[in-house]
């Protein structure tokens, strides 16, 4: 098992540096929601599918992250407060190469 440290900035400006598993097929939302960073019912309100941005997320870190989807540039075109660094948290899945990911939670839509 591989854990990876990842740098999260909830909605309120606090900043947590938490552990993340790479063999659990977990997601960035999925971490921000194990760690209760965000209250209930106001991050992944669509289960992961793309389709609701309540897990956007401002990238602060030069983090090589995968390609966006057609899904998820599709939904962020939608989305309020988006910026040039926007990502859905739900499609990004944790891996090795993730490590020292620095990211912002977008504010509560």
């Amino acid at each position: 098992m591989i854990d990876i440290k990842i740098n999260i900035t909830d909605r309120n400006g606090n900043k947590h540096e938490v552990s993340a598993p790479t063999d659990m097929a977990m997601n960035l939302m999925e971490v921000v929601r194990s760690y209760e960073l965000a209250p209930e019912g106001t991050i992944g309100v669509c289960g992961g599918m793309a389709m609701c941005a309540s897990c956007q997320c401002y990238v602060l870190s030069n983090t090589e992250l995968p390609e966006m989807s057609d899904d998820e540039e599709a939904m962020l075109s939608e989305a309020f407060d988006v910026k040039a660094n926007s990502r859905l948290g739900c499609q990004i899945q944790m891996t090795p190469g993730l490590n020292g990911l620095e990211v912002e939670l977008a504010p509560e839509c």
